[in-house]
């Protein structure tokens, strides 16, 4: 919620007669030392404190597992989906099931290890069915993955899906218009590809979307690997959504 006008007004006011008085008696110089930043592991145990045992939104009646987001709290490279699956939702881990084990894959294509980036999604408990969280749903939960965000301050993000990278950048354009072109939220770059499940349902995409991963490669200055996406079609559990 922003801070309020008034609010700010008022101490702005209280900041302003504060100098004055130190001007009056005499002060010419003030020395502002920087507050330290908070260690990012101590931030993002803080936001999952705040979280709870979340009943803010009616996902919270069929979930099992609150799913927060796993990885490397100090991780220079953040992917952010829409929401946990069937899997995701019985063990609490985002991304764990088929196309968690694609996104793994893509993951060290472009050279790093699973638990050396941090992987979260939009909402925090499974939609029913799979089905896309609804907008009021996305509002809910939003907050939180932005203090995610603010905690990691990854060097760039991949959003993944459709509803990831709307819900992120406050847009209603679509994934196909938007992937492959930097995008920024807070002053840090944001990659729009392709779902991974929608990925193993539609093969032909995996080519774009690695064209799209290796652009992140390029503005981190870091080489691909070979990279491998091939693997049965999805489970009919599956989003088949980009």
């Amino acid at each position: 919620m922003p801070f309020p006008q008034h609010e700010i007004k008022k101490i702005v006011g209280e900041v302003k007669a504060h100098l004055r008085r130190l001007g009056e008696m005499g002060v010419r110089e003030i020395h502002f030392q920087p507050a330290k930043r908070r260690p990012p592991e101590e931030v993002l145990a803080v936001v999952r404190e705040e979280i709870g045992d979340c009943t803010r939104c009616k996902l919270c009646q069929g979930r099992t597992k609150l799913v927060f987001g796993v990885g490397n709290p100090r991780a220079e490279l953040m992917f952010i989906g829409e929401g946990p699956g069937r899997d995701e939702d019985l063990q609490g881990e985002p991304f764990v099931g088929r196309a968690g084990q694609l996104l793994t894959r893509m993951i060290e294509a472009m050279g790093w290890r699973r638990e050396e980036v941090y992987i979260a999604n939009v909402v925090k408990c499974r939609p029913p069915e799979n089905r896309l969280p609804e907008p009021e749903e996305v509002e809910t939960c939003l907050p939180f993955l932005v203090s995610q965000i603010a905690a990691i301050r990854p060097k760039v993000i991949v959003t993944l899906g459709g509803l990831a990278v709307q819900s992120l950048m406050n847009t209603k354009r679509g994934i196909t218009q938007l992937r492959g072109e930097f995008l920024e939220h807070r002053g840090i770059p944001v990659m729009p590809t392709f779902h991974p499940a929608y990925l193993l349902r539609n093969p032909a995409m995996k080519k774009p979307c690695w064209e799209d991963l290796k652009k992140v490669l390029g503005l981190l200055q870091r080489e691909a690997r070979a990279f491998r996406l091939g693997g049965p079609p999805s489970a009919a559990t599956d989003r088949s959504r980009p």
